[in-house]
């Protein structure tokens, strides 16, 4: 994989570049929907070839347990599976480890954990983690890493820091040991950790940031801290991280916070909230989040947002996209997912298109000026 910068902002740390892989050549800034099971829920890769993604985001986790790494491998990897010929991204399984706390136990050795589907316990561990990455055969592979809940507390977060250090030189281990199953390579981004704590983050950075060849990324944010820490820690990161590699913000987040990180020199981002928030009926739109079901929306026959080129604005009106959801129509939330993408694959053009003109500051203040009025953005 190979990454080079293409503009710079004269004001910011703002740059746009091309992420090329074996499988797709990739503008950055970027977002990467999430097909967490190995489907961007409701859409399908025709619609997201007509979004013009490149990458997407898959995971470890739920992709072990159904259908199964090997059944996926027996069907030529995660790409001939679902169909799917640009990049994958997968996550590491690490994040769940945080999100289903409840079902796991955690050593040094690695995560026991209890299936979320039927109870039945699995031990991950670094190296079955990169075991199932490479059956997978995804582009970039994410160390399996400990992500504490943002509000914990610092000697927790020193042990995270410490564990996912020793996890990653596992990890790197196994894959160095073991070649690639397909006819293309996988890289391995280590994962920062260090909540809000400057010091940790700076510790974890010393100790990962050596081994990175071709991409890092910034973890255990956005999981419960307050959104100042986290735009601190982002700025932090642009001091500290390796100015020549892509720099991956997980989970992050809403309109808002990908500008502001995009600033901060981050180059990736994934995050649930367009297709998620699309099944529940919330739009994202150049005036704020509208919520589809309000009856407000009766007799609106206009489109969803004037300024939206996307099929659903081009075909049909808030007014009937109220109507499916009231009706539990499934094509409904179809529709809303193809808005919100293109809403995100939009800002994402936009962003790499005002790096390139030189006007990416002025823009972004003026965007983070009129958005941050609105809640949800």
């Amino acid at each position: 994989m190979k990454f080079s910068i293409t503009s710079r902002d004269q004001i910011s740390s703002a740059r746009s570049g091309l992420l090329k892989t074996q499988n797709s050549e990739i503008k950055t800034p970027v977002f990467m929907p999430v097909a967490t099971q190995g489907s961007v829920k409701t859409i399908d890769p025709d619609v997201l070839h007509d979004l013009n993604s490149q990458i997407i985001l898959g995971n470890t986790y739920h992709l072990y347990l159904r259908p199964g790494d090997d059944i996926i491998h027996k069907a030529g990897g995660l790409h001939s599976f679902m169909n799917w010929n640009n990049s994958i991204l997968t996550d590491s399984g690490g994040f769940q480890v945080f999100s289903l706390a409840r079902l796991n136990s955690i050593s040094d050795d690695g995560v026991q954990f209890q299936s979320h589907l039927d109870g039945s316990k699995h031990f991950l561990t670094p190296e079955l983690s990169m075991e199932i990455q490479r059956n997978l055969g995804s582009d970039i592979i994410m160390a399996f890493d400990e992500c504490p809940d943002g509000k914990a507390d610092k000697t927790l977060i020193d042990r995270a820091v410490k564990r996912s250090t020793l996890w990653f030189n596992r990890c790197q281990k196994y894959l160095n040991e073991n070649k690639p199953l397909y006819d293309w390579g996988q890289t391995l981004f280590p994962i920062i950790q260090g909540g809000v704590f400057p010091e940790l983050r700076k510790q974890s950075v010393n100790e990962l940031a050596q081994s990175s060849n071709c991409g890092i990324a910034i973890g255990g944010l956005a999981v419960g801290e307050e959104k100042s820490a986290m735009n601190d820690i982002v700025s932090l990161m642009d001091e500290l991280l390796p100015k020549d590699q892509p720099r991956y913000l997980m989970g992050v987040g809403r309109p808002t916070d990908l500008v502001q990180s995009v600033q901060s020199g981050v180059d990736m981002f994934d995050c649930v909230l367009p297709t998620r928030n699309a099944r529940n009926g919330q739009l994202f739109t150049s005036v704020g989040i509208i919520n589809i079901g309000n009856n407000k929306h009766k007799e609106s026959f206009e489109p969803i947002d004037s300024d939206c080129k996307c099929y659903t604005c081009k075909n049909f009106s808030k007014a009937y996209l109220r109507h499916l959801f009231n009706i539990k129509e499934i094509v409904a939330f179809r529709l809303a997912t193809i808005h919100n993408l293109t809403y995100y694959m939009t800002l994402m053009k936009t962003i790499r298109k005002n790096i390139e003109l030189g006007i990416f500051s002025k823009w972004s203040d003026s965007f983070l000026s009129q958005m941050t009025q609105y809640k949800g953005m």
